[in-house]
C-alpha cells in the first residue's frame, strides 16, 4: 500500500480552499485556488462549460478513463434585496435548516470586496409565548452588516445577486487528526481527487488507465456540474468523493447514519440518487481489505454527483467514497484527518487496478 500523509503545504491549502467564499453558482475562486495548487501535477487542464475543473494524468493506457470528482461550491446565499432601513434580504443557495442560521456570521461578497454580516431576525423579547414556539422561517430573516439605511448598504457594493457564505475560520481541535471548517461539503472530496492526482505524480505510480480529477459546480443546487461534467471527460467509471453523515452524534439511530469519525471512508451502498454498480461495490471492499485500509459501509438519504455520473450517456458503473463528516449545511463541520487520507490511499490503490478487464467485467453478465 502506498505511503500517505497530508502534509504542511497540503493542510494550509486546505485551510485556504475551505475559508474561501464559493457558493452555488460562485466557484470561480475556489477554482483557481485548485488550479492554481494542482495543475504542475497534470498532462492536461480541462474546463466544461459551467465551470468545473478537470486535471487529466495519462497512464500507461488511454482507457479506461477514470472520473474522481468533487463538488467546490458550498450551501449559501444570495442577496435578493436592501430595505430601506438598510438590512439585506436573502434566499438559499443549497439545502438550509433554519434552526442553524441565526446569530451566525457571514460574508457578502460584492464588486467592492467582501462586507461581513450577521444573519439575525425580530429578538425574542418582543416574540409572543406562541412565537417563541415555533421556528423562526427564511422569510423573517434578515442580513445586518451595520448599515442603518438603503444608502449606507449600496455605498458598500451590495446588489441584489451578490453571493453570501458562512464566515467559519477553519480550526484544529484539540484532537490533531481533526479539523473544523465550513465548506468541507465538499472540497474535502475535490481535495481527495487532486490529492490522488499528486500521490500518482509524486509518487511515479504506475496506472492502467487516465485518470480524471475534477472539482465540480453547482452540485448543492441539483447536481449540474457533474452533469455536463462526464460529456468533457467521457469517462469509462466514476468514483465520487464526498463526504458522508456521521452518525455518531446525539439523537442518531444506527440505521440512520452508520458512519463514525476515525473509522475510515464509507463505501457508499445506496443513496437517493444513485444505486451502485454492485460487481464495482465489491471490487472496492475487495481492495479495501486486501490492503488493510479500514472503511465502513453506509447507506443514506442526501444525493450526490453520482447521481448524474451514472446516467451518463448508456450509463457508467459507478460508486461514492465518503469521509464522515459532523454538522454539515451549517456554518461548521468536523471531519478525521486519518479518514481523509484513507480516502486517499483507497482511492489511489482503486486507480493502480482499475484496467480495461476490471472495468468491462463491472459491465458483464
Amino acid at each position: 500500500m502506498i505511503n500517505y500523509k497530508i502534509d504542511d503545504r497540503a493542510f494550509s491549502f486546505l485551510k485556504e480552499a475551505t475559508e474561501a467564499v464559493g457558493p452555488s453558482g460562485f466557484e470561480e475562486p475556489v477554482l483557481a485556488l485548485f488550479k492554481n495548487h494542482y495543475s504542475k501535477y497534470a498532462d492536461e487542464v480541462r474546463r466544461d462549460n459551467l465551470g468545473s475543473l478537470v486535471l487529466v494524468k495519462r497512464g500507461s493506457s488511454e482507457t479506461p478513463r477514470v472520473l474522481v470528482a468533487g463538488h467546490v461550491d458550498e450551501v449559501g446565499f444570495l442577496v435578493t434585496g436592501i430595505t430601506n432601513e438598510g438590512f439585506v434580504n436573502f434566499t438559499t443557495l443549497g439545502g438550509w435548516f433554519e434552526q442553524v442560521l441565526l446569530a451566525q456570521r457571514v460574508v457578502i461578497k460584492t464588486k467592492n470586496g467582501e462586507v461581513p454580516g450577521v444573519i439575525a431576525s425580530k429578538p425574542p423579547h418582543l416574540l409572543t409565548p406562541e412565537e417563541r414556539q415555533k421556528v423562526v422561517q427564511f422569510s423573517q430573516m434578515f442580513i445586518d452588516v451595520g448599515a442603518t439605511s438603503k444608502e449606507e448598504v449600496e455605498k458598500l457594493g451590495i446588489r441584489v445577486g451578490d453571493p453570501v457564505a458562512p464566515w467559519s475560520p477553519f480550526t484544529r481541535t484539540k484532537f490533531d487528526d481533526r479539523i473544523m471548517a465550513k465548506a468541507l461539503d465538499d472540497r474535502i472530496g475535490a481535495f481527495i481527487a487532486m490529492e490522488v492526482l499528486k500521490v500518482l505524480r509524486e509518487q511515479n505510480i504506475d496506472h492502467p488507465n487516465t485518470y480524471y480529477a475534477a472539482a465540480t459546480v453547482q452540485e448543492e443546487v441539483g447536481l449540474r456540474g457533474a452533469e455536463t461534467v462526464g460529456w468533457v471527460v467521457d469517462h469509462d467509471v466514476a468514483i465520487v468523493a464526498e463526504v458522508d453523515i456521521a452518525g455518531d452524534v446525539p439523537g442518531i439511530k444506527p440505521n440512520e447514519a452508520q458512519a463514525k469519525l476515525g473509522k475510515g471512508p464509507t463505501i457508499v451502498t445506496y443513496d437517493r440518487s444513485m444505486i451502485p454498480n454492485q460487481k464495482l461495490k465489491e471490487f472496492v471492499i475487495q481492495v479495501a481489505e486486501e490492503c488493510k485500509i479500514p472503511y465502513q459501509l453506509s447507506a443514506v438519504s442526501g444525493g450526490t454527483d453520482a447521481g448524474r455520473l451514472h446516467l451518463y450517456r448508456g450509463g457508467r458503473p459507478s460508486i461514492v467514497i465518503g469521509v464522515p463528516t459532523r454538522h454539515i449545511h451549517s456554518h461548521v463541520s468536523i471531519v478525521s484527518l486519518a479518514d481523509v487520507e484513507n480516502a486517499v490511499k483507497l482511492v489511489v490503490e482503486l486507480i493502480k487496478r482499475l484496467d480495461r478487464e476490471s472495468v468491462n467485467s463491472f459491465k458483464s453478465i
